[in-house]
């Protein structure tokens, strides 16, 4: 691993900090300066409000190039006006302190108006896996990601990103808008990071409070128990589907947004009974989750598998 990038103004006390540039054209240049010198560059977008889940996807990178680039921007087009744009978590400090840590070179974090100036208007339109799940319920929210993730893509045109798969919808939604518009760049699709209870790391389990976080955890008890009932020989969504509403009403969950499973390439509904036919390396299902914990809304999923494949 190559030494960060660092400004010639640091002292010694800071030499790991990575350096921050929050203007495009700037760092944009700074990342085609790497390239040319024979540098691969990974690229981890995130929102920040960092945790351990976002390391991951990190120290993933760093196996993957020379240097990484992680961006942070609140994207305020993925949020319809009733969510929580506003009190998203930003710690932006703490963060560049957790990503000195881990090597990163730069940090792109620019403000509203460096992304979207007074005229902006152009808007991605996403691919047809946005539209089910939370396209229902978040009808413009994919929109908003894939119009930041192109625009993060140009501005910083690494070889690879590295994506989480909590967020599976959204990594398919990118994956299929990559290939669609034929962008030169790799994606990497890392695991979820759990607590050791099983919760989801996410930035916005800040939320909750202990009791709201007790009933949360029935949503991988869930999705746990969706995976042992496929593995025992179920093969009918509908059932799975009924048995994970079940366990997160007996919980008290407040909201069940959708607790789905589905194909896990177009996430659209089984018509049939889910197959086994796929090469055992490849899921034949995923079942996905979102719902909500008091006024928090939480999102999981589970790959479901040929028995014999795990």
């Amino acid at each position: 691993m190559k030494r960060p990038v660092v400004a010639e103004s640091m002292t010694a006390q800071s030499l790991l900090q990575p350096l921050v540039h929050r203007q495009p054209a700037i760092a944009r240049a700074w990342v085609r300066e790497q390239i040319v010198a024979g540098r691969r560059v990974a690229l981890v977008p995130t929102m920040g409000a960092l945790h351990q889940g976002h390391l991951q996807l990190v120290r993933r990178a760093r196996e993957l190039a020379d240097c990484v680039v992680v961006t942070i921007f609140v994207n305020p087009t993925q949020f319809a006006p009733h969510e929580d744009f506003q009190r998203y978590p930003r710690t932006f400090e703490q963060d560049l302190s957790l990503l000195a840590n881990e090597g990163v070179a730069l940090v792109f974090a620019p403000d509203r108006g460096e992304m979207y100036g007074e005229r902006f208007s152009t808007f991605v339109s996403p691919p047809a896996v946005a539209q089910p799940l939370e396209g229902h319920f978040r009808p413009d929210h994919f929109r908003g990601v894939c119009t930041v993730v192109l625009k993060l893509f140009n501005i910083i045109p690494a070889h690879v990103a590295v994506f989480g798969q909590k967020d599976y919808q959204q990594a398919r939604v990118i994956a299929d808008m990559t290939l669609d518009l034929d962008l030169p760049i790799t994606l990497e699709v890392a695991p979820t990071v759990r607590q050791p209870d099983g919760l989801a790391l996410s930035s916005r389990n800040r939320y909750l409070s202990d009791e709201q976080r007790s009933r949360a955890l029935a949503i991988v008890a869930a999705l746990r128990q969706a995976a042992q009932q496929h593995g025992a020989g179920e093969r009918d969504a509908a059932t799975l589907e009924a048995a994970m509403r079940n366990t997160l009403d007996q919980a008290g969950i407040d909201r069940i947004d959708y607790a789905a499973v589905v194909d896990p390439v177009t996430l659209q509904p089984f018509a049939q009974p889910i197959s086994d036919t796929l090469p055992a390396a490849d899921p034949v299902a995923v079942a996905l989750i979102a719902a909500h914990v008091g006024n928090t809304r939480l999102i999981d999923n589970q790959l479901l598998y040929r028995p014999s494949a795990r």
